[in-house]
């Protein structure tokens, strides 16, 4: 079975490691390849068996202690503040207030009305017309109008104005 082969092998691997790497190499975690076939013998595949999780959400917990001399109740009364403010937060988040004004504020801190759901998408005529407006209203481009008008007023000497 495929299953022995790597038990057997993984047995030769870690014999061979331990002639070139010192003692101090093979901690808990390099001796529990060993134990990873029959792990997955008895409780099927492994990542449903491990406590990875677990050891997670305990780590999470660990960080809740603040009382060193009795660290489960400060990590008990933290754990339910915690729960406490998530509930709170879901609750007022659903509820409606009764007889206070709304802010007319509150929908552009939420993304309504701000300027970017509002985009406009304007035609070509609308450009060109927004280009002319700016090529006719910009001191930067005020000597070429000059010189465009000079050039044409040369070309067609009887033409007004108008």
């Amino acid at each position: 079975m495929k299953l022995d082969e790597l038990e057997n092998e993984a047995t030769i691997i870690l014999c061979q490691l331990e002639m070139y790497f010192p003692s101090t190499f093979f901690d808990i975690m390099v001796h529990l390849i060993v134990h990873l076939v029959r792990e997955i013998k008895c409780c099927g595949p492994v990542y449903l068996g491990w406590m990875y999780p677990v050891e997670r959400y305990m780590k999470i917990l660990k960080g809740y202690t603040k009382n060193l001399h009795h660290p489960e109740a400060s990590i008990f009364e933290r754990y339910i503040a915690k729960e406490a403010i998530e509930f709170c937060l879901e609750y007022i988040e659903k509820a409606k207030p009764v007889g206070l004004l709304k802010s007319r504020h509150d929908e552009r801190v939420g993304g309504k009305g701000s300027r970017g759901l509002h985009a406009i998408t304007p035609t070509v005529k609308d450009l060109q017309q927004a280009h002319l407006y700016m090529l006719n209203n910009s001191n930067e481009v005020l000597p070429y109008i000059l010189r465009h008008e000079g050039l044409v007023k040369e070309s067609n000497p009887k033409m007004s104005k108008n």
